[in-house]
């Protein structure tokens, strides 16, 4: 008669998958939405298109979005908006930034 009402226990990687699920941040909520945006510090997107203003993470990607959208205007590295230096504050650490694994309480 052996295991047939004995409960199951809960394995270390289940445990800890749970603890990375309600600790790192996945782009949802309030931060989520400032984060995606680009209201706070820019977000994960880093650069935008002058003539669509679209954000994209990087020059690369961002000369391969103006080629496929943009064919018939030349390409001009200089007029692409950095947005981490326009809209980051200086150094504010008081507050947790979006997309950062972890969370503030523990």
């Amino acid at each position: 008669m052996t295991g047939k009402a004995k409960p199951k226990k809960h394995t270390a990687k289940e445990i800890q998958a749970k603890v990375d699920a309600a600790t790192t941040n996945r782009g949802g909520g309030k931060a989520g939405v400032a984060d995606r945006t680009g209201q706070e510090k820019g977000g994960h997107a880093k650069f935008e298109c002058p003539l669509c203003k679209i954000t994209v993470p990087d020059v690369k990607t961002m000369q391969i979005h103006h080629e496929s959208k943009h064919p018939k205007l030349p390409y001009d590295e200089s007029k692409i908006t950095n947005l981490h230096a326009v809209l980051a504050p200086v150094a504010d650490t008081s507050k947790g930034r979006p997309g950062v694994r972890g969370s503030l309480k523990k």
